[in-house]
């Protein structure tokens, strides 16, 4: 995850090829119910002047983040799935108005995501998806966003600027594979 952006642009050609790989993740019965905002150029400050104002961007940690040229929204939509699961080949599992174990909207999208992720890096880019954490209601009025779908967090992608701060989490460290792994069972 990179934090630090030069304000070098990225191509409209190259976003359009990203989100091509990521539109490509696993869908829930092809219910294909992601969608992109995609926010280039002037039109990232519209998203930090809604949820990062400028009277709080003096404490923010990673000011050189407002710097990268590409913002991407992957966005949910959960009446995709429910309309698609009230088709005739779905309609027995009773989830086009029943209750779903697993929001898969949600999980869809960020397969979408994480498969955006790893085409960014691919691609010699950088990126960083981080959560939404204020105005999000003003933040999609402004985008014109209809009712019903959200985003699932923003990702940031652009050209890395140097050496970045990472996160304090990080310290934690990664979690050994023998923990992690369950051969047979728990």
């Amino acid at each position: 995850m990179v934090r630090r952006f030069d304000r070098g642009a990225v191509s409209s050609a190259q976003l359009d090829e990203l989100i091509d790989l990521a539109r490509r993740s696993p869908s829930a019965g092809f219910s294909q119910g992601t969608d992109f905002v995609v926010l280039e150029g002037a039109d990232t400050s519209r998203f930090w002047d809604i949820t990062l104002p400028p009277t709080r961007r003096s404490s923010f940690p990673w000011p050189d983040l407002l710097d990268a040229p590409v913002l991407v929204l992957p966005m949910a939509n959960e009446a995709a799935y429910r309309s698609r699961y009230g088709e005739a080949d779905k309609a027995h599992t009773g989830l086009a108005g029943g209750e779903w174990p697993v929001p898969y909207w949600q999980v869809d999208t960020a397969m979408a995501t994480m498969t955006l992720l790893l085409a960014v890096v691919d691609a010699g880019l950088g990126a960083l998806f981080f959560g939404i954490f204020d105005n999000e209601d003003d933040l999609l009025t402004d985008l014109g966003v209809p009712d019903g779908i959200r985003p699932i967090g923003a990702v940031a992608i652009g050209h890395p600027a140097g050496r970045d701060r990472p996160s304090r989490s990080a310290v934690r460290g990664r979690r050994p594979l023998e923990e992690v792994i369950h051969r047979g069972g728990w």
